[in-house]
Protein backbone atom coordinates (compact mmCIF):
# COMPACT_ATOMS: atom_id res chain seq x y z
CA UNK A 1 0.00 0.00 0.00
CA UNK A 2 2.53 2.45 0.84
CA UNK A 3 4.77 1.93 -2.46
CA UNK A 4 1.88 2.01 -4.17
CA UNK A 5 1.26 5.88 -2.79
CA UNK A 6 4.29 6.51 -3.18
CA UNK A 7 4.47 5.66 -6.58
CA UNK A 8 1.17 7.66 -7.68
CA UNK A 9 3.08 10.54 -6.24
CA UNK A 10 6.19 10.73 -7.86
CA UNK A 11 3.73 10.08 -10.87
CA UNK A 12 2.18 12.81 -10.12
CA UNK A 13 5.03 14.98 -9.83
CA UNK A 14 6.34 13.42 -13.20
CA UNK A 15 3.26 14.03 -15.03
CA UNK A 16 2.67 17.68 -13.74
CA UNK A 17 2.01 20.18 -16.94
CA UNK A 18 3.10 23.51 -17.56
CA UNK A 19 -0.31 24.95 -16.03
CA UNK A 20 0.08 23.26 -12.81
CA UNK A 21 4.59 24.11 -12.58
CA UNK A 22 3.07 27.83 -13.31
CA UNK A 23 0.36 27.76 -10.57
CA UNK A 24 3.26 26.19 -8.30
CA UNK A 25 5.86 28.96 -9.31
CA UNK A 26 3.40 31.57 -8.62
CA UNK A 27 2.96 30.47 -5.08
CA UNK A 28 5.89 29.91 -4.04
CA UNK A 29 7.18 33.27 -4.99
CA UNK A 30 4.04 35.07 -4.07
CA UNK A 31 2.06 33.00 -1.26
CA UNK A 32 -0.73 33.92 -3.38
CA UNK A 33 -2.67 31.88 -6.24
CA UNK A 34 -2.70 33.36 -9.74
CA UNK A 35 -5.64 35.19 -11.68
CA UNK A 36 -6.58 33.04 -14.50
CA UNK A 37 -5.25 35.18 -16.94
CA UNK A 38 -1.52 35.64 -15.29
CA UNK A 39 -1.58 31.39 -14.91
CA UNK A 40 -1.98 31.29 -18.84
CA UNK A 41 0.99 33.53 -18.69
CA UNK A 42 3.15 31.85 -17.06
CA UNK A 43 2.19 28.29 -18.26
CA UNK A 44 2.55 29.69 -22.02
CA UNK A 45 6.31 30.47 -20.57
CA UNK A 46 7.33 27.47 -18.79
CA UNK A 47 6.05 25.12 -21.73
CA UNK A 48 8.54 27.59 -24.13
CA UNK A 49 11.13 27.00 -21.76
CA UNK A 50 11.17 30.11 -20.49
CA UNK A 51 10.85 29.09 -17.06
CA UNK A 52 13.14 32.01 -14.92
CA UNK A 53 11.18 34.94 -16.74
CA UNK A 54 7.93 33.09 -15.77
CA UNK A 55 9.46 33.04 -12.27
CA UNK A 56 10.59 36.77 -13.01
CA UNK A 57 6.72 37.37 -14.34
CA UNK A 58 5.53 35.96 -11.01
CA UNK A 59 7.90 38.66 -8.97
CA UNK A 60 6.06 41.29 -10.74
CA UNK A 61 3.06 40.66 -8.47
CA UNK A 62 2.91 42.92 -5.24
CA UNK A 63 2.87 39.80 -2.84
CA UNK A 64 6.27 39.13 -3.38
CA UNK A 65 7.42 42.28 -2.49
CA UNK A 66 4.78 42.98 0.68
CA UNK A 67 4.81 39.37 1.25
CA UNK A 68 7.10 36.84 0.43
CA UNK A 69 9.64 39.09 0.42
CA UNK A 70 8.99 41.03 4.17
CA UNK A 71 8.45 37.80 5.92
CA UNK A 72 12.22 36.50 4.64
CA UNK A 73 13.76 39.81 5.70
CA UNK A 74 11.59 40.82 9.21
CA UNK A 75 13.63 37.71 11.49
CA UNK A 76 17.03 39.35 10.66
CA UNK A 77 15.69 42.71 12.22
CA UNK A 78 15.57 41.16 15.84
CA UNK A 79 16.67 39.19 18.36
CA UNK A 80 13.60 37.05 18.87
CA UNK A 81 14.02 36.23 15.16
CA UNK A 82 9.81 37.04 14.96
CA UNK A 83 8.66 37.75 11.70
CA UNK A 84 5.58 39.53 13.04
CA UNK A 85 7.07 42.35 13.72
CA UNK A 86 5.88 45.91 11.96
CA UNK A 87 7.48 47.00 8.48
CA UNK A 88 10.79 48.76 9.36
CA UNK A 89 13.33 50.39 7.31
CA UNK A 90 15.85 47.04 7.21
CA UNK A 91 13.15 45.14 5.14
CA UNK A 92 11.92 48.35 3.13
CA UNK A 93 15.77 48.82 2.13
CA UNK A 94 16.24 45.55 1.63
CA UNK A 95 12.83 44.85 -0.58
CA UNK A 96 14.15 48.30 -2.37
CA UNK A 97 17.25 47.00 -3.74
CA UNK A 98 15.54 43.65 -4.46
CA UNK A 99 13.35 45.23 -6.88
CA UNK A 100 15.89 47.69 -8.38
CA UNK A 101 18.54 45.00 -8.67
CA UNK A 102 21.04 46.32 -6.39
CA UNK A 103 24.54 44.46 -5.71
CA UNK A 104 22.98 42.71 -2.98
CA UNK A 105 26.70 43.36 -1.12
CA UNK A 106 25.85 46.86 -0.88
CA UNK A 107 23.15 45.85 1.95
CA UNK A 108 26.26 45.60 4.15
CA UNK A 109 28.15 48.83 3.56
CA UNK A 110 26.37 51.29 1.54
CA UNK A 111 25.04 54.35 2.20
CA UNK A 112 21.57 53.46 1.46
CA UNK A 113 17.86 53.26 2.92
CA UNK A 114 14.80 52.86 0.88
CA UNK A 115 11.71 55.12 2.24
CA UNK A 116 8.03 55.54 0.66
CA UNK A 117 8.24 58.87 -1.18
CA UNK A 118 6.15 61.20 0.17
CA UNK A 119 4.58 63.01 -2.32
CA UNK A 120 3.70 60.31 -4.60
CA UNK A 121 1.96 58.96 -1.79
CA UNK A 122 0.49 62.25 -0.49
CA UNK A 123 -0.94 62.63 -4.11
CA UNK A 124 -2.48 58.98 -4.14
CA UNK A 125 -4.23 59.45 -0.97
CA UNK A 126 -2.07 57.81 1.71
CA UNK A 127 -1.21 59.97 4.76
CA UNK A 128 2.14 58.49 6.24
CA UNK A 129 4.47 60.39 8.13
CA UNK A 130 8.05 61.57 6.80
CA UNK A 131 10.75 58.61 7.70
CA UNK A 132 12.33 59.37 10.86
CA UNK A 133 15.38 59.15 12.72
CA UNK A 134 13.75 58.75 15.87
CA UNK A 135 10.91 56.75 14.92
CA UNK A 136 9.86 53.71 12.31
CA UNK A 137 6.02 55.40 12.45
CA UNK A 138 6.70 56.10 8.48
CA UNK A 139 7.12 51.69 7.97
CA UNK A 140 4.28 51.56 10.36
CA UNK A 141 1.92 53.79 8.33
CA UNK A 142 2.96 52.15 4.98
CA UNK A 143 2.27 48.76 6.10
CA UNK A 144 -1.23 49.55 8.11
CA UNK A 145 -2.40 51.69 5.08
CA UNK A 146 -1.26 48.65 2.96
CA UNK A 147 1.20 50.34 0.71
CA UNK A 148 1.93 48.92 -2.12
CA UNK A 149 5.99 48.34 -1.16
CA UNK A 150 7.05 48.31 -5.31
CA UNK A 151 5.27 50.91 -6.22
CA UNK A 152 6.52 53.76 -3.81
CA UNK A 153 9.63 53.17 -2.28
CA UNK A 154 12.48 55.07 -3.42
CA UNK A 155 16.16 55.27 -2.76
CA UNK A 156 17.64 57.56 -0.14
CA UNK A 157 21.20 58.03 1.73
CA UNK A 158 21.20 56.77 4.82
CA UNK A 159 23.18 59.62 5.63
CA UNK A 160 21.03 62.34 4.83
CA UNK A 161 18.11 60.88 7.29
CA UNK A 162 20.19 59.71 10.01
CA UNK A 163 22.45 62.28 10.39
CA UNK A 164 25.61 60.08 10.57
CA UNK A 165 28.41 60.42 8.21
CA UNK A 166 28.28 58.73 4.96
CA UNK A 167 31.63 56.77 5.57
CA UNK A 168 29.99 55.42 9.12
CA UNK A 169 26.93 54.12 6.99
CA UNK A 170 27.02 50.29 6.46
CA UNK A 171 23.94 49.66 4.85
CA UNK A 172 21.04 47.37 6.95
CA UNK A 173 23.73 47.09 10.04
CA UNK A 174 23.35 51.05 10.59
CA UNK A 175 19.67 50.45 9.63
CA UNK A 176 17.29 52.02 12.58
CA UNK A 177 15.97 48.45 13.22
CA UNK A 178 19.12 46.61 13.55
CA UNK A 179 20.56 49.11 15.61
CA UNK A 180 17.89 49.49 17.99
CA UNK A 181 17.92 45.32 18.06
CA UNK A 182 21.86 44.91 18.22
CA UNK A 183 23.50 48.52 19.15
CA UNK A 184 21.35 48.96 22.32
CA UNK A 185 23.02 48.82 25.64
CA UNK A 186 25.36 45.60 26.06
CA UNK A 187 28.65 45.75 24.13
CA UNK A 188 27.97 45.71 20.35
CA UNK A 189 28.80 42.14 20.11
CA UNK A 190 25.21 41.11 19.32
CA UNK A 191 25.69 43.53 15.90
CA UNK A 192 28.49 40.77 15.10
CA UNK A 193 26.70 37.65 15.98
CA UNK A 194 23.52 38.60 14.21
CA UNK A 195 25.33 39.98 11.37
CA UNK A 196 26.92 36.40 10.96
CA UNK A 197 23.50 34.36 11.80
CA UNK A 198 21.68 35.93 8.95
CA UNK A 199 24.45 37.27 6.27
CA UNK A 200 27.21 34.43 6.55
CA UNK A 201 24.75 31.60 8.25
CA UNK A 202 27.04 30.93 11.40
CA UNK A 203 26.58 31.72 14.77
CA UNK A 204 29.40 31.80 17.10
CA UNK A 205 29.15 28.02 18.41
CA UNK A 206 30.16 27.36 14.68
CA UNK A 207 32.79 30.13 14.77
CA UNK A 208 34.90 28.53 18.14
CA UNK A 209 38.29 28.09 17.08
CA UNK A 210 40.49 28.07 20.44
CA UNK A 211 44.00 28.48 18.42
CA UNK A 212 43.12 32.25 17.53
CA UNK A 213 45.54 34.79 19.09
CA UNK A 214 43.74 35.93 22.15
CA UNK A 215 45.34 39.38 22.60
CA UNK A 216 42.48 41.37 21.82
CA UNK A 217 39.69 40.22 23.88
CA UNK A 218 38.53 43.00 26.16
CA UNK A 219 39.18 43.15 29.94
CA UNK A 220 34.85 42.53 30.54
CA UNK A 221 35.71 38.85 29.43
CA UNK A 222 36.80 37.04 32.77
CA UNK A 223 39.98 34.58 32.31
CA UNK A 224 38.58 32.34 35.33
CA UNK A 225 35.17 31.72 34.76
CA UNK A 226 33.80 30.33 38.31
CA UNK A 227 37.33 30.09 39.81
CA UNK A 228 38.16 27.79 36.65
CA UNK A 229 41.06 29.17 33.79
CA UNK A 230 40.78 26.29 31.79
CA UNK A 231 36.77 27.10 30.98
CA UNK A 232 37.98 30.42 29.18
CA UNK A 233 40.98 28.38 27.31
CA UNK A 234 38.88 26.04 25.98
CA UNK A 235 35.60 27.55 25.89
CA UNK A 236 35.01 31.15 25.74
CA UNK A 237 38.64 32.07 23.97
CA UNK A 238 37.36 30.09 21.17
CA UNK A 239 34.93 32.99 20.08
CA UNK A 240 36.06 35.96 22.06
CA UNK A 241 39.55 35.57 20.02
CA UNK A 242 37.76 36.23 16.71
CA UNK A 243 34.42 38.40 17.89
CA UNK A 244 36.17 41.31 19.61
CA UNK A 245 38.88 42.22 16.91
CA UNK A 246 35.86 42.13 14.24
CA UNK A 247 33.44 43.95 17.25
CA UNK A 248 35.75 46.68 17.47
CA UNK A 249 34.67 47.94 14.20
CA UNK A 250 31.67 48.81 16.06
CA UNK A 251 33.71 51.21 18.81
CA UNK A 252 31.51 54.07 18.06
CA UNK A 253 28.26 53.36 17.55
CA UNK A 254 25.16 53.35 20.06
CA UNK A 255 21.27 53.22 20.34
CA UNK A 256 19.89 55.91 22.26
CA UNK A 257 17.03 54.54 23.69
CA UNK A 258 15.99 52.18 26.26
CA UNK A 259 16.35 48.45 25.36
CA UNK A 260 12.70 47.00 24.12
CA UNK A 261 11.22 50.93 24.12
CA UNK A 262 11.24 51.47 20.39
CA UNK A 263 12.49 55.31 21.36
CA UNK A 264 15.52 56.43 20.71
CA UNK A 265 17.81 56.94 17.45
CA UNK A 266 21.51 55.44 16.32
CA UNK A 267 24.49 57.77 17.48
CA UNK A 268 27.64 57.29 16.11
CA UNK A 269 30.80 59.14 17.89
CA UNK A 270 33.20 59.60 15.90
CA UNK A 271 36.81 58.95 17.37
CA UNK A 272 35.51 58.79 20.70
CA UNK A 273 35.04 54.85 21.92
CA UNK A 274 31.58 54.09 23.41
CA UNK A 275 31.42 53.77 27.46
CA UNK A 276 30.41 50.12 26.71
CA UNK A 277 33.55 49.05 25.23
CA UNK A 278 35.03 49.97 28.22
CA UNK A 279 32.89 48.53 31.00
CA UNK A 280 33.50 45.76 33.94
CA UNK A 281 37.59 46.38 33.24
CA UNK A 282 37.80 44.97 36.47
CA UNK A 283 37.10 41.69 35.38
CA UNK A 284 40.78 41.36 33.96
CA UNK A 285 42.30 44.61 34.06
CA UNK A 286 45.17 43.33 31.72
CA UNK A 287 42.83 42.33 29.01
CA UNK A 288 42.65 44.73 25.70
CA UNK A 289 41.13 48.07 26.35
CA UNK A 290 39.31 49.33 22.94
CA UNK A 291 41.54 52.92 21.32
CA UNK A 292 39.72 53.11 18.06
CA UNK A 293 37.23 51.44 15.50
CA UNK A 294 40.45 49.31 13.97
CA UNK A 295 38.97 45.94 13.65
CA UNK A 296 41.16 42.74 12.27
CA UNK A 297 39.56 39.49 10.69
CA UNK A 298 41.59 36.87 12.45
CA UNK A 299 39.35 34.11 10.97
CA UNK A 300 41.01 34.43 7.89
CA UNK A 301 43.54 32.44 9.30
CA UNK A 302 42.88 28.52 10.48
CA UNK A 303 39.82 26.64 9.88
CA UNK A 304 37.43 29.42 9.05
CA UNK A 305 39.85 30.72 5.94
CA UNK A 306 37.32 27.89 4.25
CA UNK A 307 34.54 30.96 4.59
CA UNK A 308 36.42 31.90 1.38
CA UNK A 309 37.40 35.83 2.66
CA UNK A 310 37.97 37.62 -0.48
CA UNK A 311 41.84 37.96 -1.52
CA UNK A 312 41.38 41.78 -2.97
CA UNK A 313 40.62 43.05 0.40
CA UNK A 314 43.09 42.78 3.28
CA UNK A 315 40.85 41.80 6.24
CA UNK A 316 41.29 44.91 8.16
CA UNK A 317 39.90 48.03 8.22
CA UNK A 318 38.20 50.57 10.46
CA UNK A 319 34.56 51.41 10.96
CA UNK A 320 31.18 49.07 10.16
CA UNK A 321 31.79 49.99 6.26
CA UNK A 322 34.90 48.22 5.37
CA UNK A 323 33.89 45.63 7.97
CA UNK A 324 30.62 44.81 5.82
CA UNK A 325 32.61 44.91 2.35
CA UNK A 326 34.63 42.22 3.92
CA UNK A 327 31.70 40.14 4.94
CA UNK A 328 29.63 40.78 2.23
CA UNK A 329 32.28 39.63 -0.36
CA UNK A 330 33.35 36.61 1.42
CA UNK A 331 31.97 33.47 -0.72
CA UNK A 332 30.31 32.41 2.85
CA UNK A 333 27.88 35.57 2.36
CA UNK A 334 26.74 34.66 -1.33
CA UNK A 335 26.12 30.53 -0.41
CA UNK A 336 23.95 32.00 2.86
CA UNK A 337 21.86 33.76 0.59
CA UNK A 338 21.30 30.95 -1.92
CA UNK A 339 21.00 28.43 1.17
CA UNK A 340 18.41 30.82 2.75
CA UNK A 341 16.61 31.61 -0.18
CA UNK A 342 15.98 27.65 -1.17
CA UNK A 343 14.60 27.11 1.99
CA UNK A 344 12.28 29.77 2.08
CA UNK A 345 11.06 28.69 -1.87
CA UNK A 346 10.84 25.27 -1.58
CA UNK A 347 9.77 25.17 1.66
CA UNK A 348 12.47 22.86 3.13
CA UNK A 349 16.51 22.40 3.18
CA UNK A 350 18.50 20.43 0.69
CA UNK A 351 17.89 16.58 1.04
CA UNK A 352 19.62 15.19 -1.65
CA UNK A 353 22.82 15.56 -3.75
CA UNK A 354 20.71 17.21 -6.29
CA UNK A 355 19.14 20.05 -3.65
CA UNK A 356 23.09 20.38 -2.95
CA UNK A 357 24.39 21.19 -6.31
CA UNK A 358 21.26 23.28 -7.01
CA UNK A 359 22.37 25.68 -4.27
CA UNK A 360 25.82 25.26 -5.71
CA UNK A 361 24.73 26.83 -8.93
CA UNK A 362 22.28 29.49 -7.73
CA UNK A 363 25.32 30.31 -5.43
CA UNK A 364 27.44 30.56 -8.61
CA UNK A 365 24.64 32.52 -10.71
CA UNK A 366 24.30 35.02 -7.77
CA UNK A 367 27.59 35.98 -7.93
CA UNK A 368 28.61 35.81 -11.46
CA UNK A 369 25.44 37.65 -12.27
CA UNK A 370 26.04 40.60 -9.54
CA UNK A 371 24.47 39.62 -6.97
CA UNK A 372 20.71 40.00 -7.72
CA UNK A 373 18.60 38.68 -4.73
CA UNK A 374 15.37 38.18 -7.44
CA UNK A 375 17.50 35.58 -9.92
CA UNK A 376 17.89 33.27 -6.46
CA UNK A 377 14.54 33.87 -5.94
CA UNK A 378 13.98 32.82 -9.61
CA UNK A 379 16.56 29.97 -9.65
CA UNK A 380 14.95 28.18 -6.47
CA UNK A 381 11.25 28.78 -7.74
CA UNK A 382 11.90 27.32 -10.77
CA UNK A 383 13.22 24.13 -9.50
CA UNK A 384 11.05 23.59 -6.69
CA UNK A 385 8.15 24.32 -9.08
CA UNK A 386 7.39 20.79 -10.08
CA UNK A 387 7.14 19.77 -6.27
Amino acid sequence: MVVALLCAALAGTALAGPREQAKQLHDRLTGTPPAEPLLVELAALIEDEREHEAAMRAMQEDAFYDVTLKNFVMPWTNEEQNVFAPLNDYVATVIGMARDGIDFREALSGDILYAGDSAALSNDGYTVPAVSASSNAHYEALENQRVPLQDYLIQQQQSAIYGIPQNATAGVITSRASSMAYFVAGTNRAMLRFTLMHHLCRDMEQMHDISRPADRIRQDVTRSPGGDSRVFLNNCVGCHNGMDPMAQAFAYYNWTGEEGTGNGQIEYTDNSVQPKYLINANNFPFGFVTPDDRWDNYWRSGPHSGLGWSASLSGSGNGAKSLGEELANSEAFATCQAQKTFRAVCLRGPTSATDVSQIESMTSNFRGNGYQLKDLFADAAVYCMGE
